[in-house]
């Protein structure tokens, strides 16, 4: 009934309970979820959830934050995307949060980093999955410059404007929301889930991290996704029941997942 489209079982927090985690997500009825790799180091064991539990799903790629890592080339990027339960290439984008003394003409690298990710995309056909953190413009503009539009994705525990969501949609994406839409203070977020088109609503834990209301603060689940789409269905109005299948047949269309696994 519902799809976390993104989360990270693959990180200590989750891995060391993943009986429990799949056990919690039968029981809560998540059919499926994506493990996002965020660094070429952890892919084989990112992949190898994916190959052992039908599920799982994985992507291939490096998050903006990850620095002194092994960088990937786009044949690199390609091939693993091809492997077997691969759906999608990411989670790629620009994050100019933590500057850290440095400006951004420092960030370079980021840009650089997220052209190869969207070439490779291009290239094996797969969908973008999007970071993007104080650096919206930057993240449209190295998107336009490099055909982004051409691999389509999703801008993922989406936070930013209602200009840059429209901007992200213009361009064939998806828009996520994570636990953030249920928080307190978040009522820009759910006022803005009332200008998007429902068929590019995704909705996500990006679990550990996130944890919707009522386990703010806690360790986040796949299985929590529920209380995800509820925040969202009750922003627009939507019985939730109606939110989950269609948020779940948007992800399954942009993954190309299967309906049954």
């Amino acid at each position: 009934m519902f799809i976390d489209s993104h989360c990270h079982l693959s990180f200590p927090e989750l891995k060391q309970r993943l009986p429990d985690i799949l056990a919690d997500m039968r029981h809560a009825q998540v059919d499926q979820a994506i493990c996002i790799c965020t660094q070429m180091e952890e892919f084989d064991e990112v992949h190898a959830l994916a190959l052992a539990h039908p599920q799982l799903w994985a992507t291939v790629g490096v998050h903006p934050d990850t620095e002194q890592m092994r960088e990937p080339d786009v044949d690199e990027l390609v091939r693993l995307a091809a492997l077997p339960r691969v759906v999608a290439i990411g989670e790629t984008g620009l994050d100019y949060y933590r500057l850290a003394g440095r400006s951004i003409a420092d960030m370079a690298w980021q840009r650089e980093r997220f052209r190869t990710h969207i070439r490779a995309a291009r290239a094996a056909r797969k969908p973008l999955v999007i970071h993007t953190r104080a650096s919206a413009a930057d993240t449209l503009r190295v998107l336009d410059e490099e055909g982004g539009e051409q691999a389509g994705g999703v801008f993922h525990c989406f936070t930013e404007s209602a200009a840059v969501a429209l901007a992200a949609i213009e361009r064939g994406y998806h828009i996520s929301f994570s636990g953030i839409v249920s928080f307190k203070n978040a009522q820009d977020l759910r006022d803005l889930l009332k200008l998007l088109p429902l068929e590019r609503l995704l909705v996500e834990t990006d679990s550990p991290y996130l944890a919707p209301v009522p386990f703010r603060g806690k360790t986040n689940s796949p299985a929590y996704v529920p209380h995800v789409a509820r925040a969202v269905a009750d922003a627009l109005g939507l019985p939730p029941p109606e939110l989950a299948a269609l948020t779940a047949a948007n992800t399954r269309r942009l993954f190309r997942l299967p309906e049954t696994v």
